[in-house]
C-alpha cells in the first residue's frame, strides 16, 4: 500500500479553505463534527499514520509467511524508517501549533 503524499496536504488545504475565515460554520466543535482545522490536520496525519502502518503491517506478515530474503527486510526496515519520521513530524506539527494556539489565546 503506497501512501499519496499529496493526498495529506490536499486533506489539510481543503480544511482549511471550507473552515478559514470565509467559512460560515463557527462555534463549538464537536469532536465528531471535524469542522476544526486542527482536528482536521490531526485527521489527516492519523490518516497517513495509520496507512503507513498497514504497509508495514503487510510486509511483516509476508516475511513471516516465507518472504525472508534480503531485500523485503530492508524494504521493511525502510518502510519502518519512514513510520518513524512521519510519527516525529506529526508529533512536532502537533505540538508546534498547539504552542502557538495556546500563544495567539493569551494574547486575546
Amino acid at each position: 500500500m503506497s501512501i499519496d503524499n499529496s493526498a495529506l496536504n490536499n486533506f489539510i488545504g481543503h480544511a482549511s479553505f471550507a473552515n478559514g475565515p470565509g467559512a460560515t460554520k463557527r462555534g463549538s466543535v464537536s469532536s465528531g463534527s471535524g469542522t476544526s482545522w486542527y482536528e482536521a490536520m490531526s485527521r489527516a496525519w492519523g490518516q497517513a499514520l495509520d496507512g503507513q502502518a498497514t504497509q508495514i503491517t503487510e510486509m511483516s506478515a509476508a516475511i513471516r509467511s516465507g518472504g525472508d530474503q534480503p531485500s523485503n527486510m530492508v524494504q521493511l526496515t525502510a518502510a519502518s524508517l519512514k513510520m518513524q519520521f512521519m510519527s516525529n513530524n506529526a508529533a512536532t506539527s502537533q505540538n508546534a501549533t498547539g504552542q502557538a494556539l495556546e500563544t495567539l489565546g493569551k494574547r486575546q
